[in-house]
């Protein structure tokens, strides 16, 4: 499991009048009615989608172990001065020093008022095992002080190679030393047409110096969206999808004493997983899901750490050989856990999901559709291998006991509600 990065950076006072003002441009650049979030988020890959590779113009490229983030831009027109954010999740701005970005046209007048879409990694160096923060930035919403979230992935990618990254390399490549004052280093994420996914597999992943989290399926024909997008496709290997969840303890009653019991602290609590199910009066309200596994050494070392462990959303996947939820790592850098809905439709993924080798096998049916709608001949597809044996429905429902669960038994164990 990679290390995920601190991101750097002042962070800007919640609720403040800066916070405020940050949001209500970001909003302005977007066009957007809101002042949410604005970067959007993909869907789960599931075996219906292989018809949709098919149907449209799909890019793929590794999906990066870090911690999305969207680099802002603010620049003064009549001062000509420069001023750049990252944007977290959470919605929540930090200020960067060190930072410039020249214009396309005329590098000695600034880039004007640009809004990014990347991750931010760390790349360690197979060799000397040096650490590198990197910001690898794979869209763009405005650039330049003009707003490009309507047109498809192609024209936003080149935007973002042209005006926004070609002109800082360019500036790099001539002053080095600039790299000093920087907080990280800027790329831009390699794409690939959706058919050539097995080159991303055999070549792109081999090489990555981060830790890898799936893949990535972009729709090449589409505007960006903020908020969930059904044309962006989040794929994992089934055994590996992994859904985000509140951790809530549940200590178990003192057996001796007098008066109303307490929790005995010290005894080895219940591991409880609440799933999001959005906001109530402000306030994320959540809902008890199941039950996670957490084997005695791991509780040994959660409590030598020292740090919080209640109220901390995390990240686990489902154990196929024990059937139960198994801990990956704390997400401090998610606002809340997979919304409900979301939960639900990694389930299905975990269920029925593709895996390597179907992406791989239908990678030709993919290329011929691409050239036919491109008015170019295509290959032969490979001949193809039977289907494997279907697999019953999941018979599970709000009001039915998970199948991914084999937590049986009393609802209430020593007066303590399981």
């Amino acid at each position: 499991m990679s290390r995920i990065p601190e991101l750097p950076g002042s962070p800007v006072p919640a609720r403040s009048e800066q916070e405020q003002w940050l949001r209500q441009n970001v909003a302005r650049l977007c066009q957007l009615e809101n002042e949410r979030f604005p970067g959007s988020q993909p869907v789960s890959f599931g075996m219906q989608d292989l018809d949709k590779l098919e149907g449209k113009d799909y890019w793929v490229c590794e999906k990066s172990d870090g911690v999305r983030v969207l680099l802002l831009v603010l620049t003064n027109i009549h001062t000509m001065d420069q001023m750049v954010y990252l944007i977290d999740r959470h919605n929540s701005y930090r200020e960067l020093s060190g930072l410039y970005f020249p214009h396309h046209e005329d590098p000695t007048k600034p880039l004007r008022s640009t809004l990014v879409d990347g991750e931010l990694v760390v790349d360690v160096d197979p060799r000397t095992q040096h650490e590198t923060l990197r910001y690898l930035a794979f869209d763009c919403l405005v650039v330049d002080d003009q707003n490009v979230m309507s047109k498809p992935l192609d024209k936003r990618y080149g935007r973002l190679k042209l005006w926004f990254h070609q002109p800082y390399a360019k500036m790099m490549r001539e002053f080095p030393h600039m790299a000093q004052t920087q907080p990280f280093e800027i790329k831009v994420k390699e794409v690939k047409f959706s058919y050539h996914v097995g080159d991303v597999f055999n070549i792109d992943l081999p090489a990555l110096q981060h830790g890898n989290d799936g893949l990535i399926y972009t729709c090449a024909e589409t505007p960006y969206i903020p908020g969930t997008d059904q044309n962006i496709l989040k794929w994992k290997p089934p055994s590996e999808n992994s859904i985000d969840f509140k951790l809530v303890l549940r200590f178990p009653p003192h057996t001796a004493g007098k008066g109303p019991p307490q929790p005995d602290l010290y005894a080895r609590p219940v591991f409880e997983l609440h799933v999001y199910c959005g906001d109530e009066r402000g306030a994320a309200r959540y809902e008890f899901y199941d039950v996670m596994h957490v084997a005695d050494d791991e509780w040994e070392s959660l409590k030598a750490s020292g740090e919080q462990v209640d109220e901390r959303i995390v990240e686990v996947h489902w154990d196929l050989v024990h059937e139960r939820w198994r801990m990956m790592r704390f997400r401090d850098d998610k606002p809340a856990g997979n919304f409900k809905t979301v939960v639900d439709n990694i389930i299905q993924t975990i269920h029925d999901g593709v895996e390597k080798e179907q992406l791989i096998e239908r990678s030709a049916a993919i290329r011929n559709a691409w050239k036919a709608r491109h008015g170019q001949p295509g290959k032969p597809p490979p001949p193809a291998k039977p289907p494997p044996p279907a697999d019953a429905a999941p018979r599970y429902g709000p009001l039915a006991a998970s199948r991914w669960s084999k937590v049986t038994g009393p609802t209430v164990v020593a007066g303590m509600s399981r």
